[in-house]
């Protein structure tokens, strides 16, 4: 099993595709004719995407932390600088984890308020 797909609604679809793209380098992808223009579709690598809906009034959940709900990816030991470099220009924290590991991770809101989760690819092991 793989991953297809996962949405993300947001009030400023636009807006929160283009972050995305601006900090993970994430391509856009057609979307068939059939899907609302407001709607953006990223490739994330590996056949899989992320979905970015413009959901009028939506709000995001209060439980979007570490321990709660975040969106978790993992990334090349090279590209977590690059990722850092991008969200300290555009202001935004960079949080550390709660819980130690033995490989690195950081955590970061985008603009809705999402929770992302950012782990070094290279020297990740399945804890136990």
């Amino acid at each position: 099993m793989t991953l297809a797909h996962l949405t993300i609604a947001t009030q400023d679809s636009q807006g929160t595709a283009e972050f995305l793209q601006s900090i993970f380098d994430w391509p856009l992808v057609h979307r068939p004719a059939n899907v609302d223009p407001t709607t953006y579709w990223l490739d994330i690598g590996h056949g899989q995407q992320v979905h970015v809906l413009l959901v009028d009034g939506f709000q995001v959940s209060p439980f979007e932390k570490e321990f709660g709900r975040h969106f978790a990816f993992l990334f090349p030991a090279a590209k977590l600088k690059q990722i850092r470099k991008c969200l300290a220009e555009q202001s935004v924290e960079v949080i550390p984890p709660i819980r130690p590991t033995p490989f690195e991770r950081f955590f970061f809101q985008d603009p809705n308020g999402y929770m992302f989760e950012i782990i070094d690819q290279d020297k990740f092991v399945q804890e136990t």
